[in-house]
């Protein structure tokens, strides 16, 4: 809990719910495995810090509306929920018992700006997002592909909409990939955080 404190300012609301994250992951993780039970100690650092990394990178303006893809067990929209909480977050994934796991955690923690959905991402048709955040879900090109018409045209962040995904050592092996018309940045986390568990993790923002 103390490295989320070390990089952010936080209420006593976000204080409270990120120190509530251990002990519910604990006992659903236990029951059903969306974290590996080896690194469940590790939480704040590889999970919920991993996925603030994007906090430090766009700060969501109220009523942004965002889709976690993919979420697995909450990650990264949990705890851009907690950072954010004016903002809207859809967290889809096609494993419903994840998505057990996510609606006691945000009922655990008393989120109210969370919905679930279990579903594809080629399953979602009439609903578009200012931003797409994804972690461990899939290739860049794939991303692309399935989100092409999930992002809003109307821009209300600093950033134009589009994915943010959290990417580890071989994303530069999938950007060429994306075709040559594709706007993108990448932007190593190690920038925004010292701990070891970042130095070949990066952050892939790209346009629609």
């Amino acid at each position: 809990m103390e490295v989320i404190k070390k990089y952010f300012t936080l209420t006593e609301t976000q204080e409270s719910q990120f120190a509530g994250l251990y002990d519910l992951y604990t006992e659903w993780n236990s029951k059903i495995n969306v974290i590996s039970r080896k690194d469940i100690e590790n939480l704040y650092v590889n999970h919920v810090l991993h996925s603030l990394a994007i906090a430090k990178y766009i700060q969501f303006k109220p009523g942004s509306h965002i889709l976690d893809l993919g979420t697995g067990g909450g990650f990264p929209g949990i705890p851009l929920a907690i950072m954010f909480p004016e903002s809207t977050f859809l967290l889809a994934d096609s494993i419903n018992k994840k998505l057990n796991v996510v609606e006691e955690v945000v009922l655990g923690i008393g989120l109210t700006n969370v919905k679930t959905r279990h579903t594809r991402a080629e399953e979602i048709r009439k609903e578009q997002f200012d931003f797409i955040v994804t972690r461990a879900v899939a290739s860049a090109e794939k991303l692309k592909f399935w989100t092409q018409n999930l992002v809003k045209q109307k821009h209300i962040n600093a950033l134009p909409n589009g994915l943010i995904a959290l990417k580890g050592s071989n994303i530069k092996d999938e950007l060429g990939f994306l075709g040559k018309k594709a706007y993108f940045e990448l932007v190593p986390i190690s920038d925004y955080f010292s701990e070891p568990f970042f130095v070949e993790k990066s952050i892939l923002y790209l346009q629609d």
